[in-house]
This record gives C-alpha cells, sequence and structure tokens, in this order.
C-alpha cells in the first residue's frame, strides 16, 4: 500500500507543480520516477517518452498510466492518472468562477510570466541530460546526425514530431544491434 501512496504522491505532486501542461510536468515526473523514488533509469524515462510522443494525447497522462503500471500494476496505472488530473480538476473547479474576474489582473499576468523562465530552465537541464546521454549510448557523431536530421525536419521541413520520432524509431528496428550497442 505504501507504493501506491508513492505513486500518488509522485503524480499529484507533478501534476500539481507543473504549469503550463504536460511538456512542463516532463522535468517534475523525471524527478520523482528517476530521482526520488528510482523507479525507473534515466534511459528508461528517455524511452518512455519517445514512445509517449508517438502515441495521440497528453504526455502527462501516458507517462503516469505507463509508469503507474510498470510500478504498481492496474492499480498504479488508475492511481498515477488520478493523481495526474486530479490538481487541474480541482483548480478548474475552484478558480473557475474567479478566472474571467482576474484575468486581466496584473498579478496574474506578473505570476505567468514568472513562471515561464523557470519552465524554460527546467525544460533546458531535462534536455541536456538527454544530450549527455544520446552522446554516451550513440556516441557523438550518431547523435549529432540524429539531431540534425530531427531539426531539420521538424523546424525547416515543419514535419510533426510524432511523424519523425516514429521513422526514427522504425529505422532504429530495422538498424543490426551488436551486444546492445548501435555506434
Amino acid at each position: 500500500m505504501a507504493k501506491q501512496l508513492h505513486i500518488f504522491i509522485a503524480f499529484f505532486r507533478s501534476g500539481l507543480l507543473g504549469f503550463g501542461g504536460g511538456p512542463t510536468t516532463i522535468p517534475l515526473v523525471h524527478k520523482e520516477v528517476v530521482k526520488t523514488y528510482e523507479w525507473m533509469t534515466d534511459e528508461e524515462f528517455s524511452d518512455v517518452i519517445s514512445i509517449g510522443n508517438t502515441l495521440p494525447g497528453p504526455i502527462a497522462t501516458k507517462m503516469a498510466g505507463y509508469i503507474g503500471f510498470r510500478v504498481g500494476g492496474w492499480l498504479g496505472l488508475i492511481n498515477a492518472l488520478v493523481a495526474t488530473v486530479l490538481p487541474t480538476v480541482i483548480l478548474l473547479v475552484l478558480l473557475l468562477g474567479s478566472l474571467k474576474q482576474f484575468s486581466e489582473s496584473d498579478f496574474v499576468n506578473g505570476m505567468t510570466n514568472g513562471v515561464i523562465p523557470i519552465v524554460a530552465v527546467m525544460m533546458g537541464v531535462l534536455t541536456w541530460d538527454f544530450i549527455k546521454k544520446s552522446k554516451a549510448s550513440l556516441g557523438i557523431k550518431l547523435a549529432s546526425i540524429i539531431f540534425i536530421v530531427s531539426f531539420i525536419a521538424i523546424i525547416v521541413l515543419n514535419i510533426h514530431p510524432g511523424f519523425v520520432i516514429a521513422t526514427l524509431l522504425i529505422i532504429a528496428l530495422a538498424l543490426p544491434v551488436k551486444g546492445g550497442d548501435i555506434s
């Protein structure tokens, strides 16, 4: 039962503090799942994000569902999903009535503007960690090639990231792997 409580706390905290949606929740879930509770390694977490991004729907609930199931079975899945969406539901119900009244408030606008740099730093730290892990697992040449091709496809050619990820997954599955190393 303690495991279910920890699942709830981890995802409730992430859901409560994940200002701005799923992408801002990713570093918070990473902290809980990899650093605090050590349910996964960084590589496993990266795999969850990669696969989760290829599927439709919000990334936060996909991560919660998979990780909750992996850690605590079907009860863990339901627990993690509820914990992820509960903060939003509670805050939405409480704030919906006053939203219209305070939406133009300087305080609310200032708070929103103040949170954006914090989210940017959290995403940057997570990105830097993924770059280091990519370099270590793939080697600098292959990691750079994948980065450049992905950047061109997503930014220059405006191809949806899900298609880029799915294509790279298919290519990775087609490549022969020797001894667990593809470099």
